[in-house]
């Protein structure tokens, strides 16, 4: 993933018209609350403990600083990324399923950030806040085109939420070696990494975006993170044997924090096609011959625990990540990203009441 881009590359500016909103949207919207609804009903009943609808395993609480670069050019310096300077930031390391499952189910990988100390209008709902979060995936493009087909999908790992965890451990080993021969061919599925058939490697090395657009100031993009100190790049693609610890990952990453730190870099990718980066299609990557990402920040976190309880209280159950959670400046855009807005405030309801924990946003 590269950090250049070619002189030719002209961004679009952000028309309104770009997004085509259907009649039934809000439907879709509203079921696909009502699903995930009931995957946190399933596993707060067996646990005890509300639980996200998605991404429910966390895997590390990391705190640290985002610097925006010095001297960005006008279509760069965006939102967010207006100015210069140092501000506070969160992240959280997850994996995909809405149940907390042993980690030798190995599925996708999610990264979400909050930014704290932003300035500017904000999204709705979020008013009087200084948070920006940006939530991702180890993904450049997201498995479900449309709202409809997302929902469809959902329905059906709906009905495997808390249901025969030794045979997902199978389907899982089973789903990784046919990944394994599928990329060893040149290729890639993600429908078979988010049904268990992800590598098994370390979440650390891994590059995140967030796989559908958002505005970006004047213009619409995706955004990554990718990480760039050595030990970090080392770590790319690095098998990792969890010794029969059903929390491996977790393990991984506070092995890694106890002794050394790491530093990534925030990256955009600026539309330049609408037809070959489209906003309604969420399952097109986008070509980096076109328009490749872009450095604006950088990302460093210092050695530290990663898994306390003291950061599960005030992390993982006391903050809520949500793409809507932000400056009008970067505003979620196409129908997967407009119909999980209610199913992220549906989410932290649930929590809040059912955790007795309110969800909180940092005031600085």
């Amino acid at each position: 993933m590269t950090d250049q881009a070619p002189a030719s590359s002209t961004p679009l500016r952000f028309e309104p018209g770009f997004e085509q909103i259907p009649d039934d949207e809000a439907q879709t919207s509203q079921e696909l609350a009502d699903t995930l609804r009931s995957i946190m009903q399933k596993t707060f009943e067996d646990r005890g403990h509300a639980d996200r609808s998605v991404h429910a395993k966390g895997h590390g609480l990391l705190q640290g600083t985002l610097t925006v670069l010095d001297n960005l050019p006008p279509h760069l310096a965006q939102g967010a990324f207006a100015k210069p300077g140092t501000l506070p930031v969160y992240l959280r390391l997850s994996t995909n399923p809405g149940d907390i499952l042993d980690d030798k189910v190995s599925t996708p990988r999610g990264l979400a950030i909050k930014l704290v100390g932003v300035e500017g209008p904000r999204l709705p709902g979020s008013e009087g806040d200084i948070t920006q979060d940006f939530v991702m995936q180890n993904a450049k493009a997201f498995t479900a085109a449309t709202p409809k087909q997302f929902l469809k999908t959902l329905k059906l790992l709906a009905k495997t939420t808390d249901k025969m965890p030794r045979t997902k451990e199978v389907m899982s080993a089973v789903l990784r070696g046919t990944e394994a021969v599928i990329e060893a061919l040149g290729g890639e599925s993600g429908t078979l990494k988010s049904l268990g058939g992800h590598p098994q490697t370390h979440i650390l090395g891994e590059t995140f975006t967030t796989v559908a657009p958002l505005l970006y100031g004047d213009h619409y993009a995706k955004l990554a993170l990718v990480p760039v100190s050595p030990a970090l790049t080392a770590l790319t693609d690095q098998h990792v044997d969890f010794d029969g610890d059903p929390n491996g990952l977790r393990s991984a990453v506070t092995r890694y924090f106890e002794q050394q730190g790491g530093e990534w870099e925030l990256r955009v990718q600026l539309a330049t096609d609408l037809e070959k980066m489209p906003i309604e299609d969420a399952s097109v990557e986008w070509p980096e011959d076109l328009s490749p990402y872009v450095t604006v920040a950088r990302v460093e976190v210092k050695p530290q625990f990663t898994w306390s309880d003291d950061k599960v209280r005030t992390i993982d159950d006391g903050m809520a990540f949500s793409p809507w959670h932000g400056l009008a400046a970067h505003r979620p855009l196409g129908g997967v990203m407009r119909v999980r807005k209610p199913s992220y405030e549906m989410s932290s309801a649930f929590r809040a009441r059912h955790n007795g924990c309110p969800i909180h946003e940092p005031k600085g």
